[in-house]
């Protein structure tokens, strides 16, 4: 039997965990695959909808999931243990990928090799912020712009090249650590792109080719020979590991943080999002709106107004919702309010 449009959302939704969540911050990760990271606030709310129990606090501390440089040169969080891999596998594209914006910031190939080098010597038992680093390249001569993309790129180029990872945040501040000494070496899988396409599966449910090139970054032909080498089923023009059930439960309401990887797994949004409402989610410049999830389905955006006393959970729906679905995010509201540790109100 042919999956409905609403049978291949409840699949996405149990395969991402957002039915059934998990109790752990590593669970949460490997739901997902990865978790996209260029915001620390989104990222915590990934882990939010995706698990019970877990706290913010939580997410923070866990030395079981690292920061870094990874799909599409952008910032995700992994599983530690796979981090060394992963970054044999993206490392070397970012790098080069990267070559002409570096080149447009100063950062010369000559630069970057002096900074690497002055990276080796400051690190070391150390987790120094972005300014500590700053300062430290200064005394040696090196000195970017603190307010230009520079460092960034700089730090990101670092982290390709296998000297450095994010650490765990001072504050507000996002610290950076030697690889070696965050995260020991691995055992690789014996086929990097196939275990990646595997894991993309396992966190999508169903999924095209075009799809898993949208969310890795890697080439088409590359994409197309690690999926191939999977044991998969055809489902309405996408595919599945062949042990997937194709049926499962409606995913009950959820609030989803800014970039959630529910939406941004995919190429084709059309069955998540209605494209009508599409720049409502993505108004451009690569934001993604913090969203709300009915029946598997993206319903209505939402953001939150901070007082002294409480917060407010501001729903936008793009249609009125139903009594049960109020219902749940309500529910929703509450975990919320849990898990930042801040007294949290439903506005609709």
């Amino acid at each position: 039997m042919t999956p409905s449009d609403n049978d291949i959302r409840a699949v996405r939704a149990r395969a991402q965990l957002l039915t059934v969540p998990a109790t752990d911050v590593l669970a949460v990760t490997g739901s997902v695959a990865a978790v996209q990271a260029q915001s620390t606030p989104a990222a915590r709310l990934a882990f939010r909808a995706r698990s019970r129990g877990l706290t913010s606090q939580d997410v923070d501390a866990s030395r079981e999931v690292t920061r870094t440089w990874l799909m599409r040169k952008t910032l995700h969080l992994v599983p530690t243990a796979d981090l060394r891999w992963l970054n044999r596998l993206f490392g070397p594209r970012n790098v080069q990928a990267g070559q002409g914006r570096r080149r447009q910031l100063g950062l010369t190939d000559e630069l970057c090799e002096r900074a690497l080098e002055k990276l080796q010597d400051l690190l070391p038992g150390k987790a120094l912020t972005r300014q500590e680093i700053l300062d430290g390249l200064a005394a040696d001569g090196i000195v970017l712009d603190a307010k230009s993309q520079a460092p960034a790129h700089l730090l990101a180029y670092a982290a390709n090249r296998g000297l450095l990872c994010r650490g765990h945040d001072a504050g507000a501040e996002a610290t950076y650590v030697l690889l070696d000494e965050w995260a020991p070496e691995g055992h690789d899988p014996a086929e990097p792109h196939t275990e990646l396409a595997h894991r993309y599966l396992t966190a999508y449910g169903i999924a095209t080719v075009e799809d898993f090139v949208a969310w890795s970054g890697l080439p088409l032909g590359l994409c197309r020979k690690a999926l191939a080498a999977l044991d998969l089923v055809s489902v309405r023009g996408g595919h599945a590991l062949a042990r997937t059930e194709l049926s499962a439960p409606p995913c009950p309401p959820r609030l989803l943080g800014a970039f959630d990887t529910y939406l941004l797994g995919y190429r084709d949004r059309a069955l998540l999002l209605d494209p009508a409402e599409a720049k409502r989610v993505n108004a451009g410049g690569g934001m993604i709106a913090p969203t709300v999830l009915v029946d598997g389905r993206i319903a209505g955006t939402w953001h939150t107004k901070r007082t002294a006393k409480q917060t407010k959970v501001v729903v936008e729906p793009f249609a009125v919702l139903s009594r049960s679905a109020i219902t749940g995010l309500e529910s929703e509201v509450d975990d919320y309010s849990r898990f930042l540790g801040e007294a949290a109100v439903l506005v609709i």
